[in-house]
């Protein structure tokens, strides 16, 4: 093998690990929005959009809650806000669902990050609904193989 050059530069000798939908499900999604939702851009926000978005969707999918639910969630927080969404008797349509999302919106109220912390909120609900979307379309495609 030869040795890494200036112009090809080696790979990343620590790949990002992979996880189980199980093992996502088990991720504690709150703690992810409280360190990374208003952080600056770096390992904590990408923690939130990658592996937290990615268990977001696990427990929500899990819970039969549909993408465009997610979505419209998620111009609900930009509209009107984290603690206004926090405050909705349903964010969610199912109340399993609900009551996951609204611990979640809950956390990301009490930190006090105003409108940029609603933006990314809003951009976060709306990976999770792509996610969750995904998921639905790579489970129609396996039932029709």
């Amino acid at each position: 093998m030869n040795p890494p050059s200036d112009r090809h530069p080696s790979p990343d000798p620590a790949p990002h690990p992979s996880y189980t939908d199980d093992e996502l499900a088990e991720f504690d999604v709150t703690l992810l929005l409280r360190y990374g939702l208003t952080a600056a851009p770096g390992p904590r926000r990408t923690a939130l959009f990658g592996d937290g978005a990615a268990a977001a969707a696990v427990v929500l999918d899990r819970l039969g809650t549909q993408p465009r639910s997610v979505a419209f969630l998620a111009e609900v927080v930009r509209a009107g806000g984290l603690a206004y969404a926090a405050e909705l008797p349903e964010p969610l349509p199912r109340p399993e669902a609900a009551a996951v999302v609204r611990d979640w919106l809950e956390a990301a109220t009490q930190l006090a990050g105003g409108a940029p912390a609603a933006e990314t909120a809003a951009r976060w609900l709306g990976a999770v609904a792509t996610i969750i979307e995904l998921k639905h379309l790579a489970r129609a495609r396996t039932a029709r193989d």
